[in-house]
């Protein structure tokens, strides 16, 4: 082997032991990294873990607080609705107490404002004369309104709406009294 054969192959092999030495300490940082990777990825994987137990831990504590405040909002609603349901009851008493007084009369003989209201309301119908007693002249109302108010296309009905109108204003502005005498005792049929 000549000269530079040897000089060439001691230069190779000086060559091949630095990159065999470069490629040892390349699979050093190489590993090195991957452990760092590995810890790195363990950290992260353990810091989201802990941020979903967080989170979970959070949401459950938000949901009993929730629930408590529902079942406080139930608990009033229905007190509430009881005391509604209690207000209705007693004002529907007094409304039927009322209405009893009404139709029985103040001194259970007097029937002027439950008259005059209904002659005022319903006067067409004549119930204010059924309510005085007054029979014959309610069922002439009745018939009117209905019957002649149908083939007249109404203004017979209206005629007789005007009457009960004015009949219940004349009843209204009668003294207890005076109403009394006139068109329960003195049975007054016609304003």
């Amino acid at each position: 082997m000549s000269d530079e054969e040897k000089k060439f192959g001691k230069g190779s092999e000086g060559s091949f032991d630095k990159g065999n030495k470069k490629s040892s300490e390349f699979g050093k940082k190489a590993n090195e990294g991957f452990e760092k990777g590995k810890e790195s990825s363990k950290s992260f994987s353990d810091d989201t873990k802990k941020s979903a137990k967080d989170f979970g831990d959070r949401a459950q504590e938000e949901f009993k607080k929730a629930k408590e405040s529902t079942k406080g909002f139930a608990g009033d609603s229905k007190k509430a609705a009881n005391d509604f349901g209690e207000g209705a009851k007693k004002t529907a008493n007094e409304l039927r107490e009322g209405a009893k007084e009404a139709f029985s009369g103040v001194g259970g003989e007097n029937k002027k404002v439950l008259a005059g209201i209904l002659a005022i309301v319903l006067g067409g119908f004549g119930i204010h004369k059924f309510i005085l007693g007054y029979t014959k002249e309610g069922i002439i109302m009745l018939v009117v309104t209905i019957g002649l108010g149908a083939i007249t296309c109404g203004m017979a009905a209206s005629a007789v709406w005007i009457i009960g109108v004015i009949e219940g204003i004349i009843y209204l502005t009668k003294t207890d009294e005076e109403f009394y005498n006139i068109y329960q005792v003195g049975r007054k049929p016609w304003f």
